[in-house]
């Protein structure tokens, strides 16, 4: 891999656009490296590149495979992974404030304006000696189950993360997504139990996602929920697949899903008000989606799409890095509850920059 991280420091030196990426459970680290930095933008879905959307708006930027250079290399392993609780002092001004922000989100849902909304918060740290190579090797080597990634333009900024959610993957016209809500620690061995909030919430992310995908897909098999492990995380999943109808594209589904109540909320349109007019900043790229788009598979005549919501993430810039977390809020949400989740799911980031 060493020179594929030179490949990197390279392109990073010249200001270029650039995205590496580890699929979950792989050993293969993909890269795309633009070979100049104008800014390229997914407008109909039939483009070919790495895509990098956000929350809200209709800037999807692409990193077109016309305009790169694609490296491949195979990850050595690594004695990087530490599997040690890591400790965060709570910051009681940003517990203040969030608190208040759920009370508020499950309040609204009480008056029947919404059944869910995802309430999130940003935290700031300090960075000293920030390395972009050896953040992302300990990335990809601490979190081998999700989907790991740096992505860089000169116009947009430099992010990080280590997702556990697959927005969709389509081979042709066969789709695959998944239903993903509910998080608590793992401890230990002990077994995880899920509490009626918890399944009720994924419920809801399930039922949707069937609902907006009716008219779009036909043959649509779902699994039965299952817990499966993100890091010290444990979630609720169910698999969805289906086949996409001749009339409609990759795009309509897309434009379907994204964003999805795990991320936003139910009903959608009115769960995302209320998140743009009260969370008190801009998410940006975060709970946005990101991934390859219409790629060459090995078999003739494969085009390929793999697409994951861009979650426990982070922004690097200014020698700071932002951190991203939220929480599903329901009618038996618990403020306190919630709070302790996203100081759960602050660790994902907060443990490789520990490890710096």
């Amino acid at each position: 891999m060493i020179d594929f991280f030179i490949k990197v420091k390279q392109q990073k030196a010249q200001n270029l656009p650039f995205v590496l990426y580890r699929k979950s459970n792989n050993i293969k680290l993909k890269g795309f490296f633009q070979n100049n930095d104008h800014l390229y933008f997914a407008e109909n879905f039939e483009e070919t590149g790495f895509v990098f959307a956000p929350f809200e708006g209709s800037q999807k930027i692409l990193i077109p495979s016309s305009q790169s250079v694609k490296w491949e290399a195979i990850i050595t392993s690594s004695k990087e992974n530490d599997d040690s609780d890591f400790i965060d002092l709570e910051d009681d001004l940003a517990k203040e404030h969030f608190v208040m922000l759920v009370q508020k989100g499950i309040d609204t849902i009480a008056k029947g304006d919404f059944n869910k909304v995802v309430l999130s918060r940003k935290e700031i740290i300090d960075l000293s000696n920030f390395d972009l190579v050896s953040i992302f090797e300990k990335l990809i080597q601490n979190y081998p189950t999700a989907f790991c990634y740096c992505w860089y333009h000169p116009k947009i900024g430099l992010w990080m993360g280590a997702t556990p959610e697959r927005l969709l993957k389509s081979n042709n016209r066969t789709l695959h997504t998944m239903s993903l809500a509910g998080t608590q620690k793992i401890q230990g061995e002990k077994d995880v139990v899920w509490e009626k909030k918890e399944m009720e919430e994924q419920q809801f992310v399930t039922d949707f996602i069937l609902n907006n995908l009716k008219d779009l897909t036909s043959e649509v098999s779902v699994s039965s929920p299952y817990t499966t492990q993100a890091g010290t995380l444990a979630h609720i999943k169910t698999d969805i697949e289906g086949i996409i109808n001749h009339n409609s594209s990759l795009k309509d589904v897309v434009s379907a899903l994204h964003p999805t109540p795990a991320v936003c909320g139910l009903p959608k349109e009115t769960a995302k008000e209320f998140i743009i007019d009260n969370e008190g900043y801009d998410r940006e790229y975060y709970t946005g989606f990101l991934g390859e788009l219409n790629k060459e598979g090995f078999n003739k005549g494969e085009i390929k799409s793999d697409l994951y919501v861009n979650l426990r993430c982070m922004q690097i810039k200014d020698n700071q890095a932002y951190l991203y977390m939220g929480c599903g809020i329901t009618k038996d949400s618990i403020p306190e509850k919630e709070w302790k989740e996203s100081v759960n799911k602050s660790v994902t980031m907060k443990k490789i920059l520990k490890l710096s």
